[in-house]
């Protein structure tokens, strides 16, 4: 099949759908590859470079669309290009079906079958189509870097000779893939951190990346999980608490970054103008829900505006686009993936299986049919659950644990203590004299061998090598004991088992040294 890229053509867009090194593994799945002139130049792959991987470079959009089976986009299709649409035309890229009716229904229309990129389900096996992700990714990141470029301080604290500069304080709403990428950006910077989720799952991904997670104590807690890994709408008087906490927080945050976004709803407000009013002057707001009209209702989507009491309030919905040559390598990865489950024979035919989890899911219109909503998923949406942790033992629990613990021992011990004792008896019977003397103290030897053995702290070793060094130190002193027999077989077998648990002993303590120094600074 031969796939082509057109030049996107919304204004400000710089991101490509195909990459030349992306066309380089299409063509190894038997595709022919196609490239609208200039439709990499916004993010720095020439037609050159296309043309060095083997791709065909055509001279317009319609000239493309007339070559080839397959269009790979990044944003929605306007409708002059679903004018170019035929039924044999497969379109991927993002869609927008749920907010976009009308050009649904276009497409539906025009007999081609539309995959929609961010209709990929987050479910294990999908997550190498995962577009949103790899898009909100850059725009966590770009965000710190939009904000530390408008903040006019360091983000890390330092201490110099002209004064003393506190670190920055950041705030991070919502830790999905944006959000953490926001914090663990914001961190590597030397700012202190701290994120705010309505899902408690995700409290410890937030404090592994060194942020505090703002906990909200409240009984009815969001659970992620019931919602396929997205946040889902809060009740009344969680939303109270919440704002409560983000304006008591507001006075002492420097930059707010808001990423919380709820599938196919309006964006919540989460940082009220109360909230703006309470902030230093110099404060940031980079708010990535802008485009679905954000989480601080005085944003402007598209633009930078400054309050009147001097907070920066970014409202830029292209934070993507801002690094075309990153964001474009990742989505170009994404859309080679998608292809790579439609061609799985390898020979440059795609196989449209509606069975499949994934590409039924992405799929929005197909064989002249609206295929959106689609079905629940076969199997389950990424989402952790919280773990549950057992109730804290009372003191008296933990002793009274411990007493039956120690009962129970005692019993078996006990109990061992009397079946050895009736099979002493029992064997004192029918031997002789002679050899029950000897019998006895081998018994009691291997009793007390083993409650030495077994004792032994180990402190300075591991337990393996503790173990192994007492039982080398007790062949030591019963070989002493025997040394000096009148028997030279027995003194020349004593010699070498001095020798060799003490060869054993030495190299434990070897290994151990060694150990230690794997733990120390170079």
């Amino acid at each position: 099949m031969r796939i082509g890229s057109p030049k996107e053509v919304t204004p400000g867009e710089a991101r490509v759908a195909m990459t030349p090194e992306s066309a380089l593994q299409l063509q190894k799945l038997g595709h022919v590859c196609f490239i609208e002139t200039g439709a990499g130049a916004a993010a720095r792959f020439s037609d050159q470079d296309y043309a060095d991987a083997g791709v065909t470079v055509v001279k317009s959009a319609k000239a493309l669309f007339k070559e080839v089976d397959i269009i790979a986009k990044v944003r929605p299709p306007l409708e002059s290009e679903v004018k170019l649409l035929r039924p044999e035309h497969t379109l991927i890229g993002f869609f927008n079906p749920a907010g976009n009716e009308a050009l649904l229904e276009q497409a539906r229309a025009s007999g081609a079958s539309v995959i929609a990129m961010e209709m990929v389900p987050r479910i294990s096996r999908a997550q190498k189509m995962d577009a949103l992700s790899s898009m909100a990714n850059i725009a966590g990141y770009r965000a710190v870097i939009e904000a530390g470029n408008n903040f006019g301080r360091f983000f890390t604290g330092q201490v110099t000779a002209a004064g003393k500069v506190p670190p920055a304080k950041v705030l991070v709403i919502g830790a999905g893939v944006a959000g953490l990428a926001a914090i663990g950006t914001a961190q590597s910077l030397g700012a202190i951190v701290r994120a705010f989720d309505v899902r408690p799952e995700v409290a410890e991904q937030i404090e592994s990346m060194g942020a505090e997670f703002l906990f909200l104590d409240f009984e009815d807690s969001q659970d992620g999980a019931a919602t396929g890994g997205y946040a889902a709408p809060s009740s009344p008087e969680f939303r109270e608490k919440q704002l409560a906490l983000f304006l008591e927080q507001a006075p002492e945050i420097d930059i707010v970054i808001t990423t919380a976004l709820i599938p196919n709803r309006e964006a919540p407000e989460l940082w009220t103008p109360e909230m703006v009013a309470a902030m230093k002057p110099g404060s940031v707001i980079v708010d990535l829900a802008a485009e679905k009209g954000g989480n601080c209702k005085l944003t402007v989507m598209d633009e930078k505006i400054v309050t009147e009491n001097g907070v920066t309030i970014i409202g830029y919905t292209d934070f993507p686009s801002r690094m075309a040559a990153q964001a474009s390598t990742l989505y170009a990865t994404n859309i080679r993936h998608m292809m790579t489950d439609l061609t799985p024979n390898k020979d440059g035919q795609i196989v449209h299986n509606m069975e499949d989890d994934v590409i039924r899911s992405a799929t929005v219109t197909h064989a002249g049919e609206i295929t959106y909503p689609p079905p629940p998923l076969k199997v389950q949406a990424i989402a952790s659950k919280p773990v549950e942790k057992a109730p804290e033992k009372s003191p008296e629990q933990k002793a009274a644990e411990e007493a039956a613990r120690l009962a129970q021992a005692g019993r078996q011990q006990t109990t061992l203590l009397i079946i050895g004792a009736a099979l002493i008896g029992l064997i004192g019977l029918y031997a002789p004299p002679a050899f029950m003397q000897h019998f006895i103290v081998f018994v009691l030897s291997i009793f007390v061998g083993f409650q030495v053995i077994w004792g032994v702290a180990h402190s300075l070793h591991t337990p393996l090598m503790a173990i192994t060094n007492a039982i080398s130190g007790i062949i030591i002193v019963g070989a002493l004991l025997q040394i000096d027999s009148e028997l030279p077989i027995v003194t020349i077998l004593a010699a070498i088992s001095v020798l060799i648990a003490t060869i054993n002993i030495v190299r434990g303590f070897m290994v151990t040294h060694r150990m230690l120094q794997m733990f120390k600074k170079s």
